[in-house]
C-alpha cells in the first residue's frame, strides 16, 4: 500500500507523527473531526499530509477545552473560530464565577467548621440571583430605615445606599455577602439596629443626639484608640479628662445609651460587612475602642 501511494499515512503513522494515540485519533475520524481522505483497499482509513495539520488544529482547539461538534462546525467552515471563541470566554467566565463561590462557600465552611445544614444555607445565599439580593437588602432597609422622621435628603440617601456584589466579585467579597446576608435576615439584629438608628439619626428641628458623634464621625473612636495606645484605663481620672473633651456637657446617660444600642446592635460589624461586599477600604475595626468609651461613661457615671 505505501509503495501505491507514498503520499498518505495509516493511522497508525498519522499517530507517530503527531504523538497521539491511535484510540484518540480513530474516535477523533468517527466523530467527523479528522476524517480520512483514502481507504485502503483492505478497508484500513488513509490520511495526507494535510492531515496532519487538521490534527494539530483539533489538539489546540481540544486544549482549549471546545467540544467535538465546535471543532467539527469550525472545519466545515460553519462558523469561525473567532465566533466559537467568544461564546466560549461568556461560557468560562460563568464557570470561573461559578467556581470563586464555591470556593469562598467551601472556604467559610472550613473556618467556620459549619454543619451540612448551615453549608447548604451558605450555599443558597451565596448562589442568591441579582433580583433575590436586592429583595433581601430592599426588605431589611425597609424595616430598619422605613418611616424614620429624619431630613428627607438623609431619607434619601439612606434608601439609595445601595449593598451590591459586584458581577464578577472576589472569593472575599462572596464571604462578606455570605456573612450579611445571614446577619440582616435575622429578626433580632434589625431590631436592635432599628432601635439605634432612631438613638442616633438626626431629626429635623433638634439637635443631633448625644451620641451621634460616636457614630457618624470616627475621630471619636481614633481619640479612643489613641487614649489606649497610651495605656490609660477607662476607670482612671485621665479617662474621665477624654470624656470630657470629647462629649463636654452633654447628657453622659443619653451618650451611653446610644453607645451600648449600638454595640449590642452589632453596628460596627454590619458596617465593615458593607463595605467588604462593596470592595472598599474599610477603618478598622473599632468594636475595642468603643467598648473601652462604654466602660469609661459607666465608671464617671459611678464617681
Amino acid at each position: 500500500m505505501d509503495d501505491e501511494r507514498p503520499d498518505v499515512l495509516t493511522i497508525g503513522q498519522l499517530a507517530h507523527r503527531t504523538g497521539l494515540s491511535v484510540r484518540t485519533l480513530r474516535f477523533w475520524s468517527d466523530e467527523g473531526a479528522v476524517p480520512p481522505v483514502a481507504r485502503s483497499a483492505s478497508g484500513y482509513r488513509l490520511y495526507d499530509a494535510e492531515s496532519v495539520a487538521r490534527v494539530e488544529l483539533v489538539r489546540t482547539l481540544r486544549e482549549l477545552s471546545l467540544g467535538l461538534d465546535d471543532v467539527c462546525r469550525v472545519l466545515s467552515g460553519r462558523t469561525t473560530v473567532a465566533e466559537v471563541a467568544d461564546a466560549h470566554v461568556a461560557a468560562l467566565d460563568a464557570q470561573i464565577r461559578s467556581l470563586k463561590v464555591s470556593r469562598a462557600v467551601l472556604s467559610t465552611v472550613s473556618k467556620r467548621g459549619s454543619t451540612a445544614e448551615e453549608t447548604a444555607l451558605m450555599n443558597r445565599l451565596a448562589r442568591l440571583s441579582a433580583a433575590e439580593r436586592k429583595q433581601i437588602i430592599g426588605e431589611f432597609k425597609e424595616e430598619v430605615f422605613g418611616g424614620l422622621a429624619v431630613d428627607p435628603h438623609l431619607r434619601d440617601r439612606l434608601r439609595s445606599f445601595s449593598i451590591e456584589l459586584p458581577e464578577d466579585p472576589t472569593p472575599e467579597q462572596v464571604d462578606a455577602w455570605i456573612e450579611l446576608a445571614e446577619l440582616v435576615r435575622d429578626p433580632g439584629f434589625r431590631a436592635r439596629l432599628r432601635t439605634w438608628m432612631e438613638l442616633n439619626t438626626p431629626v429635623p428641628g433638634r439637635g443631633r443626639p448625644p451620641g451621634a458623634s460616636i457614630w457618624w464621625a470616627r475621630q471619636v473612636v481614633q481619640t479612643v484608640a489613641e487614649v489606649r495606645e497610651r495605656g490609660v484605663a477607662p476607670e482612671s481620672p485621665a479617662a474621665a479628662e477624654v470624656l470630657s473633651e470629647l462629649f463636654g456637657d452633654a447628657d453622659r446617660a443619653a451618650v451611653l445609651h446610644s453607645l451600648e444600642a449600638g454595640i449590642e446592635a452589632g453596628a460596627e460589624c454590619y458596617r465593615r460587612l458593607v463595605a467588604r461586599v462593596r470592595g472598599q477600604d474599610s477603618s478598622p475595626d473599632a468594636t475595642e475602642e468603643l467598648e473601652w468609651l462604654a466602660r469609661a461613661l459607666r465608671a464617671a457615671d459611678r464617681a
